[in-house]
């Protein structure tokens, strides 16, 4: 399905895509840029209350064993970094556009847990961290969408093939016209994320199965470590393969991306 389908297809389905706060597309444009400007950032950032207040809860949770209590997001910015605060603030932002679910509760630890991969690889390959983990977020949110307009039929259609997502398509087209990959990467574009971010969202499911990357070479680059997490926990023969064809179809050694790629342990670490 193209992007001009999928405008067809949410315009049959009457399936809003929900709207961004200005303050976080403010922010998407400026980690976009080949430089970020730290006082910029924490400028948008607080202009929202909303998402200040959920980054400095965030920021002073367990998960991030602080020292000492974050009082503003320029401090957040100062311990954490910028692409983590901003990462935060994304991730936040998506979640309060959806209503509280179980299902959808799991959906985003995976993908807090998928885009924190997908950045830290892209950065050690020397790819853009901004985008692939932007990408990782915003995987899944087509399910998110689905969910949010048809509650009990996506969860019988969700319930049916809960971890192939090649099989939640084909059964997502059935019932509505429209796959979540698709509808993920209109959210993508919506919310003002980069063109390669958009690119690997709308064409993971085939690409996971395939290994095939498509695109110009700066969106092959993100779609390929979206590629190398979807493989990351599988038999050891299998991500090895996905390695291979992966530095075949971007032209870079192999030992390079598997240097990349954390180990099984420290991606547990990462996750917890």
């Amino acid at each position: 399905m193209d992007e001009s389908m999928a405008g067809a297809a949410r315009h049959a389905l009457n399936l809003e895509l929900p709207a961004p706060p200005l303050a976080l597309l403010q922010m998407a444009a400026l980690l976009a840029e080949p430089s970020c400007d730290i006082d910029a950032l924490a400028d948008i950032i607080e202009t929202d209350m909303a998402l200040s207040a959920a980054l400095l809860r965030t920021v002073n949770s367990a998960f991030f064993k602080l020292s000492g209590r974050v009082q503003t997001v320029r401090e957040a910015i100062t311990y954490l970094g910028y692409r983590e605060v901003g990462s935060i603030t994304l991730q936040n932002g998506l979640r309060a556009a959806f209503p509280p679910a179980p299902e959808l509760e799991s959906l985003w630890q995976r993908s807090t847990e998928r885009s924190r991969w997908m950045g830290a690889v892209a950065q050690a390959l020397g790819f853009d961290a901004w985008a692939a983990h932007s990408a990782g977020l915003f995987e899944e949110c087509g399910k998110a969408l689905l969910f949010r307009h048809a509650t009990s039929a996506y969860r019988s259609i969700w319930q049916q093939a809960p971890t192939d997502d090649a099989a939640l398509v084909l059964h997502e087209m059935q019932a509505f016209g429209a796959s979540h990959d698709i509808l993920g990467a209109a959210l993508c574009e919506t919310w003002g994320l980069q063109a390669a971010a958009a690119h690997s969202v709308r064409c993971h499911v085939a690409m996971h199965a395939t290994l095939a990357l498509s695109g110009p070479v700066g969106h092959r680059r993100i779609a390929a470590v979206s590629v190398l997490a979807h493989h990351a926990t599988k038999p050891a023969h299998e991500l090895e393969r996905c390695i291979e064809s992966i530095a075949q179809q971007l032209e870079l050694p192999s030992a390079r991306i598997r240097a990349a790629i954390p180990s099984p342990r420290a991606r547990a670490e990462t996750s917890t």
